[in-house]
């Protein structure tokens, strides 16, 4: 039985290749027509060499000069000697263009239109044939009856039905205004991906999640693969918004509480004169022990001056993780 790799590139596109027993990551990737680095093919040179983000592999044989014990215990491997044990995410240091590959064009039609609030609009997808993702991914999609493609992150997990995304719903915006006035479940929808480089990876060590916003999207789509394969560290998620208004989701993060062990969340409302009863920006409401002395993976996604601020609030604490990975988004680009 073979293995699914999701090989993600410099420029945020991801391909997904399968890998058939006994076969390198290199040799299923040019047999799929995708030219990732390679050289001498033995192990001998390094050209091939790739970040493996999630899963497990034989390392195979190689020289020292292509690949160091170092290199190997954080996560290096060569491409050109490594097979799989179980499926991987492998990070490749190239881009798409390079590698002769690009984003795919998918096809399939809009199946509802949820408004949750109203700065904020659910809508879905019915799931193309044969598309995955990696949870916090998004996709390049054109909005019906115009030549505009705007960005949304993925809200719902890899394997759902339907492909869930959030959108703020801010006039005259292209997307939320054909959202609006004019969808219809049923209307062909075409997208360009999986893309992006902020996705979930291998749960090692704690988490800490802030959202922003529909920033919450990205976190939504993770804790929904976790809640299927589980996890054995505590995961915390902050989530902020502007206004009462902003605040969408709530239940759904309520019901993960009662599927993930560990998981815990607060919210926040930034507006002064609102009613929530914790106010202020989602930093100020991040207990210090979460940083658990810098030994914790950070997933930070929401509005610039959102992920700005915190990026600042994290490089004044005394225990910095290494593992920190962000996502910043505006209307009228990446809106998750």
């Amino acid at each position: 039985m073979g293995h699914s790799i999701a090989l993600n590139f410099e420029d945020g596109v991801t391909r997904f290749i399968e890998c058939d027993p006994h076969e390198t990551v290199a040799e299923a990737s040019y047999r799929a027509g995708i030219n990732i680095p390679l050289d001498c093919r033995d192990g001998a040179c390094g050209t091939c060499k790739c970040r493996v983000e999630s899963g497990e592999y034989e390392r195979g044989n190689h020289l020292e000069d292509a690949l160091t014990e170092r290199e190997a215990a954080e996560g290096l491997a060569l491409a050109c000697q490594m097979r799989p044990k179980t499926d991987l995410v492998v990070a490749i240091a190239a881009s798409s263009v390079a590698c002769k590959t690009r984003g795919q064009t998918h096809r399939t039609s809009l199946h509802s239109v949820d408004r949750l609030s109203e700065t904020t609009i659910a809508f879905s997808l019915d799931k193309a044939e044969a598309f995955t993702f990696l949870p916090g991914q998004y996709v390049n999609l054109l909005v019906p009856g115009t030549d505009q493609r705007r960005s949304y992150s993925f809200s719902s997990p890899p394997g759902a039905q339907t492909l869930g995304f959030l959108v703020r719903d801010i006039p005259p915006g292209v997307m939320s205004t054909y959202l609006r006035e004019r969808a219809v479940p049923g209307t062909p929808i075409e997208f360009i991906g999986p893309a992006g480089s902020f996705y979930l990876r291998e749960v090692k060590r704690p988490l800490l999640l802030l959202a922003g916003g529909t920033g919450l999207a990205p976190f939504l789509s993770m804790l929904g693969r976790i809640a299927e394969t589980g996890s054995a560290y505590p995961i915390h998620l902050g989530y902020g918004v502007t206004n009462d208004v902003d605040l969408v989701g709530v239940e759904w993060l309520e019901e993960f509480a009662t599927k993930i062990p560990g998981f815990t969340f607060f919210t926040c409302v930034a507006a002064a004169d609102s009613s929530h009863p914790r106010k202020g920006h989602v930093m100020t409401h991040v207990e210090s022990g979460r940083l658990n002395g810098g030994d914790v993976d950070v997933y930070l996604c929401g509005p610039p001056p959102m992920v700005d601020a915190a990026r600042s609030w994290l490089g004044e604490q005394s225990a910095i993780s290494p593992n920190f990975y962000y996502e910043k988004f505006s209307p009228a680009s990446i809106s998750p």
